[in-house]
C-alpha cells in the first residue's frame, strides 16, 4: 500500500463526523453549481442547532438552498456571489448578502484574505495513482477556496469526471467523505422562434476559425444550431453545455485554431447532463482551469477571433446593459459577462454580443428601454459595449454616436414600443 493510501484512510469518514469540526462563526465556500457537495451542504443543514452565525459563500446554487429558508438566519447568513433560484426570495427580504463581484476576481477575495477561508466544502473526483484528486466540474473559484481554507473537506464522489489540468493532492485535504452519486444536471432548454431568430442572427455574427465563449441557455444553443456550416471553431469560455458536444463530432468544433490552447477546450465549470460529464471524463481534449486563469482579460484577450455572447435584461438607448438586477432586485450576477466583452475587445477579431428577447414572455414589456428601471445597475457600461441582438435584428453600437446607437437600438425594439421610444428619445434631446 502506498503512503497516500494509509493517508487517505485516516482522512476518510462519515458526513455527520466532518461536518461537526466546523463551528459557530465559521466562513464556508461551497463549491459551485454542478460541483456542489451536496451530502455535505445537507448534512450542514441536518447540524444547524448546534451552530450560531455561520457565513456561507457561494456562485450559482443549483437546487433549493435549505440554508436560506425562513428560520435558518439563527444559524446561517448567506453571502451570494451570484444570485440564483434558490438563493433571490432570501436575498430580496433581507435573510442573505450579495457581494458584487466580477467571476474573475472571485479567487483573489480567497488568496488575498479579503474573505478568509475557514472551511472549504467541496466535491472532487476519485483518486489517481499518485494520491492526485481532479476537480472534475467546478474548478472557478473552488480551488482558490481549497488551497486558502484552514479546513478543506471533500466529498469524494465516484461519478465525479476526472478532468485535466487542475488538481489537489490528499496532504491538502483534512477530511475525506466518499459518496457515489449522480452529479445534479441541467436539462436542455426548449428553443422557441424568437430564439432560433436571434441565434441566426448572431451565427451570421461568427466566421470560420473562431473562439467562443458561450453562457447557458435556449440563446447560445440556438447559436449553436446556426453553426452547421462553420469550420474549425474553438471554445473559450467560462463554461459550456451538452451543444457542444453535437458540434464536436461533426467535425465543426475542432479548437484548432485556439491559438492559447491549440486543440483544447478550455472552460472553467460545467453544466449539462450526464452525456457532457461523460465527454469531459479523463478526455485530453478539454482543459479545465481556474477562473481567474479562463477570465482574466489578459489571456482571453490574446486569444484570436473570440466571440462572447452573453445575455442582458434591458439596455437603455444609450446602449447601458442591465444584465444582473430588477429593478432594486438582485436577480443574478455579473458572473464572466464584463470579463469576456473587454477580453473580446482586446482580441483580434474579436466581437462581444449581448442578444435577448425585445420583450418579456408576455410581450407586455420592452426589453430596450429609454432609461433603466429606477434601481437597476449597471452591468455592461455604454463603453464596453458591441453588438446588440433581438430576434428584429442585429445593432452594431461600436464607433457610434448617442443619436446613432439610439436609432440602431429602436430599430431592433418589438414593432408595439418603436413609437414610443422614438418619441422619448426626440423628448430627451430637447432638453
Amino acid at each position: 500500500m502506498k503512503e497516500w493510501e494509509e493517508e487517505y484512510k485516516k482522512k476518510q469518514c462519515s458526513a455527520e463526523n466532518a461536518i461537526k469540526c466546523i463551528e459557530s462563526g465559521n466562513r464556508i465556500v461551497v463549491g459551485h453549481a454542478a460541483g456542489e457537495p451536496i451530502v455535505l451542504t445537507d448534512e450542514l443543514v441536518n447540524q444547524k442547532d448546534r451552530l450560531t452565525d455561520v457565513e456561507i459563500v457561494h456562485m450559482v446554487p443549483l437546487r433549493e438552498c435549505k440554508y436560506c429558508l425562513p428560520g435558518m438566519e439563527k444559524h446561517f447568513r448567506h453571502n451570494s456571489l451570484f444570485a440564483g433560484a434558490g438563493t433571490r426570495e432570501s436575498i430580496r427580504e433581507g435573510r442573505s448578502d450579495y457581494t458584487p463581484v466580477f467571476f474573475s476576481e472571485i479567487p483573489r477575495l480567497f488568496k488575498d484574505q479579503i474573505l478568509p477561508v475557514d472551511v472549504a466544502l467541496i466535491q472532487l473526483s476519485p483518486p489517481n495513482e499518485d494520491g492526485y484528486f481532479s476537480y472534475g466540474i467546478s474548478i472557478d473559484y473552488t480551488m482558490a477556496a481549497a488551497e486558502s481554507a484552514k479546513m478543506v473537506i471533500a466529498e469524494v464522489n465516484k461519478q465525479m469526471p476526472r478532468t485535466r489540468s487542475s488538481k489537489i493532492h490528499i496532504s491538502q485535504l483534512d477530511y475525506i467523505v466518499e459518496t457515489d452519486r449522480d452529479l445534479l444536471e441541467i436539462p436542455i432548454p426548449m428553443i422557441t422562434e424568437v430564439e432560433e431568430k436571434i441565434g441566426n442572427y448572431i451565427g451570421s455574427l461568427i466566421p470560420d476559425n473562431a473562439n467562443l465563449q458561450l453562457g447557458i441557455g435556449a440563446i447560445p444553443d440556438a447559436v449553436l444550431k446556426f453553426l452547421g456550416d462553420k469550420n474549425d471553431l474553438g471554445i473559450h469560455s467560462e463554461m459550456f453545455s451538452d451543444g457542444v458536444v453535437d458540434l464536436y463530432e461533426k467535425g465543426i468544433i475542432t479548437n484548432k485554431y485556439n491559438n492559447l490552447n491549440p486543440g483544447k477546450f478550455t472552460a472553467t465549470f460545467l453544466m449539462g447532463t450526464k452525456r457532457l460529464y461523460d465527454f469531459v471524463d479523463d478526455n485530453p481534449n478539454v482543459e479545465m482551469r481556474p477562473v481567474d486563469y479562463t477570465n482574466n482579460i489578459t489571456v482571453a484577450g490574446r486569444i484570436k477571433n473570440l466571440i462572447s455572447i452573453n445575455s442582458a435584461i434591458q439596455v437603455d438607448l444609450y446602449g447601458q446593459v442591465c444584465a444582473d438586477t430588477l429593478g432594486y432586485q438582485q436577480y443574478s450576477g455579473v458572473g464572466g459577462q464584463v470579463d469576456f466583452v473587454r477580453a473580446s475587445s482586446l482580441s483580434p477579431g474579436g466581437k462581444s454580443i449581448i442578444a435577448f428577447p425585445s420583450t418579456n414572455k408576455k410581450k407586455t414589456i420592452s426589453r430596450i428601454v429609454p432609461k433603466l428601471d429606477e434601481g437597476a445597475c449597471v452591468t455592461t457600461s455604454r463603453f464596453d459595449v458591441h453588438y446588440i441582438v433581438t430576434e428584429y435584428g442585429i445593432a452594431d453600437l461600436r464607433g457610434k454616436t448617442v443619436r446613432q446607437r439610439a436609432k440602431n437600438l429602436i430599430n431592433i425594439a418589438h414593432p408595439n414600443f418603436r413609437n414610443q421610444l422614438e418619441q422619448n428619445f426626440v423628448k430627451r434631446e430637447k432638453r
